[in-house]
């Protein structure tokens, strides 16, 4: 989305010129391109996950386990080509890694409030954080 904005913005020609620049000048691994990126967005939405839970059919369910089912679940959709990309273990790899960071930085259990009965800022911005994932996701 962010590319197709900046060759309204400058032009095609002139995006093209600059990406072969840039990938000349800076040739990165395919991992760090592809995989990095999601391991860094499932860090961020553990982070604002981490301070909600909902419940579920009576069960209380701890929003830092969701981002683990996000990412599966997306992976397993690329799996079936129900969305883009190619399924790789890699991914799943360090979104694992990210998420373990992100879930050990602070301790929130004491002070966990239902994400969906009290909606504010915090709670709106881990909402978000879910509809940009996803929508970077499958656009991707």
């Amino acid at each position: 989305m962010v590319n197709q904005i900046i060759i309204q913005l400058i032009s095609f020609k002139t995006y093209q010129s600059l990406k072969q620049a840039v990938t000349a000048s800076l040739p990165l691994n395919e991992y760090l391109i592809y995989s990095l990126p999601e391991g860094l967005w499932v860090f961020c939405i553990t982070l604002t996950s981490k301070e909600f839970y909902f419940d579920l059919f009576k069960k209380r369910i701890n929003c830092v386990f969701i981002p683990l089912l996000f990412v599966i679940a997306l992976e397993l959709f690329q799996l079936f080509h129900i969305t883009n990309g190619r399924f790789d273990f890699f991914d799943i790899g360090i979104s694992l890694f990210f998420w373990f960071i992100a879930a050990k930085i602070i301790d929130t259990q004491q002070c966990l409030k239902n994400l969906f009965h009290s909606l504010n800022y915090n709670s709106a911005f881990c909402l978000l954080s879910y509809c940009i994932i996803y929508l970077a996701h499958v656009i991707h």
